[in-house]
């Protein structure tokens, strides 16, 4: 507020009121399972390929999450959360000898792959003349194909003029913890620096282990512990997740589903789910047992309770070539593939698009498990399974975009996926975008603050062509005034904003009507 104390003109200026909402982004997928290397329990963004290869050791037969991965970036995947889980691995240990001491250092994450380190010593510091030169060294670590110092070099880090010494700028603990992705400092420092050691002269103290393959109890983990799914507390935002299965034969179990579904409705996310090993065609696919809700049925049945407007099933498994098997053809869980798909449409048509269609090809794919009839398609479909199809000239694509909640007894208006998705985007967009809103003052000024800038995101969604409807009153409106908001609201410290939207719903069956015609008589 200006304050006037001399003849003049006075400038002042006026908040215009404008927050702009952005859009969240749509197709950010999360990944659960075992890795050669890398950090456990906690989300690592990549961006390609060649990042997971660094980070967590690329393909793996006893990973199916690294071939789900490579699936999701050979079809389009372009930013990935990688959870990577273990159970009973451990990380290699190395002893060097300081004096009468040892300075302990361990492999930067469990597994084997820190045999392969090699590790060496010298005194060959800055300026030998300092003081603190007699506790400073010279550190070098490489990795290499065989732990030898003949084998291939895979990385090499040198940390020069790091130091014993407490309190020194660069001691040999925090330089490690910060610098270094192959090694860290296990336990206590000695007060004298390390020995000189030659490459190869340090041998491994523990070998590192793998550990042994996961369990349920892995992937559901513990909410006070951060593990297994909620170790994507620590991740700000994913809008997919997919958990491939243990191994080639063995499942992820309905329990588990059903954990990773609650989780996935908190956070706004949708859960691709795999088909069992089992399902190897439409009967076993349609299995409802005989018990009630499904009991003892290896069907759909089995996962009803993981059946939500936040998931997806596809049918069946998908055949590709296995770089570690001398590229043969072997099965695999489709997730990643759809999940890479899934995020391909999203960057070239935008989240209302529906994930299915001859646009929705899987890449790398080169066969299916099971080739499905329009018959076989059309029961699984009203079931809310999606299915993959191989059409000649248009490959192996996605040909379903419905949830779990999408069986037609259901009459959900979840039915469809893209419009689910749809949703879960505005509605993360709004509730970022509305956090300025907290503590200001409950009144028409602040109301139509509020019109003004979630009209503004929902316009802008409409011309992309988010919403059903030629205009912005038939496609979408937005309500926050003394109506939305009563006294007692005001009272009690609430502002009530009411959106709709119009949803586009996807064209899954079009009918063409063909009638013959009689030719006209000619006068």
């Amino acid at each position: 507020m200006v304050t006037p104390s001399y003849p003049g003109v006075y400038i002042q200026e006026v908040p215009s009121g404008v927050r702009t909402i952005a859009g969240v982004g749509t197709s950010i997928t999360a990944f659960l399972g075992r890795a050669l290397r890398g950090r456990t329990n906690f989300p690592v963004m990549i961006h390609s390929w060649g990042e997971y290869e660094r980070e967590f050791g690329g393909l793996w037969q006893d990973s199916t999450m690294s071939y789900a991965v490579q699936h999701y970036f050979q079809n389009g995947g372009r930013d990935a959360l990688v959870v990577r889980l273990v159970d009973g691995a451990s990380a290699t240990e190395f002893s060097l000898p300081a004096g009468v001491d040892a300075l302990d250092l361990v492999a930067a994450s469990d597994g084997e792959w820190g045999d392969n380190l090699v590790i060496s010593v010298d005194h060959l510091v800055a300026d030998p003349t300092l003081p603190t030169s007699a506790d400073s060294f010279n550190l070098t670590v490489v990795e290499t194909t065989d732990g030898t110092t003949t084998g291939d070099e895979v990385a090499r880090e040198t940390f020069r003029n790091v130091s014993v010494a407490v309190g020194h700028s660069r001691h040999v603990t925090r330089i490690l913890e910060q610098e270094s992705l192959l090694v860290r400092v296990d336990g206590t420092v000695p007060t004298a620096r390390p020995d000189i050691a030659a490459a190869g002269s340090i041998a491994v103290g523990t070998a590192g282990a793998n550990g042994n393959p996961l369990n349920q109890g892995s992937y559901t983990g513990s909410a006070a512990d951060r593990t297994g799914i909620h170790a994507l507390e620590h991740a700000d935002l994913f809008n997919l997740l997919c958990i491939p299965p243990i191994d080639a034969s063995t499942d992820i179990a309905p329990a588990t589903w059903s954990a990773a579904m609650t989780y996935c409705v908190d956070r706004r996310a949708v859960l691709i789910i795999d088909p069992p090993v089992g399902w190897n065609r439409p009967a076993q696919v349609l299995d409802t047992g005989t018990g009630i809700d499904g009991t003892g049925a290896t069907g759909l049945g089995s996962l009803r309770v993981a059946a939500s407007a936040n998931a997806a099933i596809y049918f069946p498994r998908v055949l590709a070539s296995d770089p570690l098997q001398e590229f043969r053809q072997t099965e695999f869980a489709p997730c990643g593939a759809i999940a890479g798909t899934i995020a391909r449409i999203d960057g070239q048509r935008g989240v209302w698009k529906a994930p299915a269609g001859q646009e929705a090809s899987l890449n790398s794919v080169q066969g299916l498990e099971y080739m499905l009839t329009d018959a076989e398609n059309g029961t699984l479909n009203v079931e809310g399974v999606n299915c993959l199809r191989a059409f000649p000239g248009a490959g192996n694509v996605v040909w379903g975009g419905r949830t779990m909640r999408g069986s037609d007894r259901n009459a959900s208006e979840w039915k469809y996926l893209p419009v689910r998705r749809l949703a879960l985007f505005l509605e993360e967009s709004l509730y970022r975008g509305l956090q300025w809103v907290v503590f200001e003052p409950n009144d028409e000024p602040l109301w139509a603050q509020i019109r003004l800038n979630v009209g503004a995101f929902m316009q802008s969604q409409f011309r992309k062509g988010a919403f059903e409807g030629s205009t912005p009153r038939e496609a979408y409106f937005v309500k926050c005034d003394s109506e939305t908001t009563t006294a007692t609201d005001r009272n009690l410290g609430i502002v009530n904003i009411m959106v709709g939207f119009a949803p586009l719903k996807p064209a899954e069956f079009v009918v063409l009507h063909l009638q013959q015609k009689t030719a006209e008589s000619q006068s």
